[in-house]
């Protein structure tokens, strides 16, 4: 069956342009021209990988971002003007997986589009199940969930793929570099706050211990790592 994936994208032209190339690639192609569209349409389908445009009309593509981060762990690639620094920073911080500028290549776009959707579970193998960490933090990789304290946590798969690198090497620092190469998956240009962004939320929802624990540790002018202590 071909992975299926929903562009969400209000310009005809682009949402044509990338229907027509993401199907000579193979893949199966939804559009919604608007964000109130798109949220139906994401309920309806359960797609692979949303391709979501910030400037929409009905609602728009942040606020999308957040209601799909509510109930779904779908990849989210979004799409963002040349300059839009500030809205692809909280794209980010809301959950989304990845992003691209306007103008793109489609041939970009393909690429990160493969290598979200190569983050799937069959990446890590079935005989390391159930991983343990600090502060009884536990990792099913089979069932992709994360525990801490028995609460169950929603995470996106690139949280999941970045804490199941960490909590395999506890202890190891990792440079931002290696983590985008590991966990993103290709040469991210040297953008290393897509890292930080993730480590923060993260962070974030690994924060639900009583006390709070920080089970990922920032290494001043190298990069992050797995604390191997119950809290910090």
């Amino acid at each position: 069956m071909p992975q299926r994936i929903l562009v969400v994208e209000d310009e005809e032209s682009v949402s044509n342009l990338l229907a027509y190339n993401l199907r000579k690639a193979h893949y199966e192609v939804h559009i919604a021209a608007d964000g109130r569209q798109a949220l139906q349409l994401a309920r309806e389908l359960m797609p692979d990988l949303v391709l979501l445009d910030l400037m929409l009309p009905e609602i728009d593509g942040l606020t999308v971002c957040r209601e799909l981060r509510r109930d779904s762990q779908v990849p989210i690639i979004i799409i963002t003007a040349q300059g839009e620094e500030i809205d692809r920073v909280v794209g980010l911080e809301l959950g989304a997986d990845d992003y691209v500028c306007k103008p793109f290549s489609v041939r970009e776009v393909l690429a990160r589009i493969k290598a979200v959707l190569r983050r799937t579970p069959a990446v890590f193998p079935s005989s390391d199940k159930i991983i343990s960490g600090p502060g009884q933090l536990w990792l099913d990789t089979e069932k992709r969930e994360v525990k801490v304290q028995k609460n169950q946590l929603a995470l996106s798969k690139l949280e999941f793929d970045l804490l199941h690198l960490l909590l395999t090497h506890p202890g190891r620092v990792f440079t931002r570099d290696e983590l985008l190469e590991q966990v993103w998956g290709y040469d991210y240009a040297g953008d290393t706050r897509a890292v930080d962004s993730t480590i923060k939320r993260l962070r974030t929802k690994l924060r639900t211990t009583h006390p709070p624990a920080d089970f990922i540790v920032a290494v001043r002018g190298i990069g992050y790592k797995l604390t191997q202590d119950e809290a910090s």
